[in-house]
C-alpha cells in the first residue's frame, strides 16, 4: 500500500495555527521527581536530610502586609527568617547555591533595603556571595513622595568554593564576535567564545535574550500569561535561568515558599527534581493545577528570553490623552 502524503491547504493551516497558543510545553520528563507540600516551612524543612539541594531559590514574604503573610516589626521578621535560614543552609548541598529574591520593606515612607539585613544572615551561617543580581521591572505601584521602585535583587550565596556554574549554558550573543586579540602568542585570533559572552550580574532582556547585566523580565501582573490569583507571583523566567546555570539535570531544587509553583515548574521543564513547601492550600492547589497543565502542554508560559513589548505610536495608550494636550505640561518636548 502506497501512503500518499498528507496536504494541508493555507486554510487549514491558518486553522491549526490558530490551535496553538504560544508557548506549549510537551513533555516533562517521567524520571523527574517533584513534590507540592502543604506546610509551614521551618515545620517541613526539620524533616529533609542534610545536603540534599543544589539549588534553593525563593521569594520570602516582604512582611507588607500581604494576604498571605501577618506583618511584623522588621526585627522580628528577620529572626523568624533566620531560623528558616539556618535549616536551609543544612541541607544545601556542598557544591549547592541559594539565590534570595527580595524587594524592599518599607515603614512610614522609610524604605529598608532588605537584601542589605539578610545578608548578615546569610553570612553569620558561613555562605558566600557570588553575585548581587538586579531583576528590573516596568511596571508597579507609582509612587508620589519618592521614586517609583522598579526593581528587586536577588543574593546568590553558594556553600562552598566548589559549586555548580554552567556559564555555556546561559551565554548570550557577543556584541562584537568579531574582535580579535591585537598582540601576544593569539595575535589575529577570535577573542570572544563561539558560544557567546558572560551575562554579567545585571541582565537587560529588553534588547535582546541576556544582553546586558539588568534582567529586565517583567513581574507577573494583570496581561502577564502567568497571571494567577497569587498577589506575588514568581516569574517562571526568572526562576529557570537559576536553574540552568546553577544545577545539573538530576539536581534536586527547593523553594521553601513555593506560592503557587513556579520555581517546580522552571526545575521540572528542565529536568530537575524539585520540592515546593507552601503554607497556604489554595496556592498548593494553583501550583498542582498548573503542573499538570505543564505536563499536557497546556500551560502558559512566558518564553525565556522573549522580548518585552513596546508599544507603537499608533497603539492608544501610548497617545497622549486630548485632554491633556492643552495643559501646560512641564518639560514636554525636552
Amino acid at each position: 500500500m502506497i501512503l500518499k502524503p498528507v496536504v494541508f491547504k493555507f486554510n487549514q493551516m491558518k486553522k491549526v495555527r490558530a490551535k496553538v497558543k504560544e508557548p506549549l510545553f510537551e513533555f516533562v520528563n517521567p524520571k523527574t521527581e517533584y513534590v507540592v507540600q502543604n506546610a509551614d516551612a521551618l515545620e517541613a524543612l526539620d524533616e529533609i536530610e542534610d545536603d540534599k539541594f543544589d539549588l534553593i531559590i525563593t521569594s520570602p514574604p516582604y512582611n507588607v502586609g500581604k494576604a498571605y503573610e501577618t506583618k511584623t516589626s522588621i526585627e522580628k521578621y528577620l529572626q523568624t527568617q533566620e531560623e528558616i535560614i539556618e535549616q536551609l543552609v543544612r541541607v544545601l548541598s556542598t557544591k549547592g547555591s541559594l539565590c534570595w529574591q527580595v524587594g524592599n520593606y518599607v515603614k512610614n515612607g522609610e524604605i529598608f533595603p532588605l537584601d542589605i539585613f539578610y545578608y548578615q544572615i546569610f553570612k553569620k551561617f558561613g555562605l558566600r556571595l557570588r553575585n548581587r543580581i538586579i531583576w528590573h521591572f516596568g511596571h508597579g505601584l507609582h509612587a508620589s513622595k519618592r521614586f517609583s521602585g522598579r526593581y528587586e535583587t536577588i543574593l546568590w550565596f553558594t556553600k562552598s568554593d566548589k559549586y555548580i556554574f554552567n556559564l555555556d549554558d546561559i551565554r548570550i550573543p557577543s556584541k562584537y564576535p568579531g574582535k580579535r586579540h591585537f598582540k601576544g602568542p593569539n595575535k589575529g585570533k577570535p577573542s570572544g567564545n563561539p558560544l557567546g559572552k558572560n551575562p554579567s550580574d545585571m541582565w537587560e532582556v529588553i534588547r535582546t535574550d541576556w544582553e546586558n547585566e539588568l534582567w529586565d523580565i517583567p513581574n507577573v501582573k494583570a496581561n502577564h500569561p502567568e497571571k494567577t490569583q497569587h498577589q506575588c507571583q514568581f516569574p517562571i523566567e526568572l526562576v529557570e535561568r537559576c536553574v540552568l546555570a546553577l544545577t545539573n539535570k538530576g539536581s534536586w531544587v527547593l523553594d521553601p515558599f513555593s506560592g503557587v509553583g513556579s520555581a517546580i515548574i522552571a526545575a521540572i521543564k528542565n529536568e530537575r527534581n524539585a520540592v515546593g513547601i507552601e503554607k497556604e492550600k489554595e496556592y498548593c492547589a494553583m501550583a498542582k493545577k498548573r503542573i499538570d497543565d505543564l505536563k499536557e502542554g497546556r500551560l502558559r508560559m512566558r518564553p525565556i528570553g522573549k522580548p518585552i513589548h513596546t508599544p507603537s505610536q499608533n497603539d492608544k495608550v501610548a497617545q497622549i490623552p486630548k485632554e491633556w494636550e492643552q495643559l501646560p505640561l512641564i518639560g514636554r518636548g525636552k
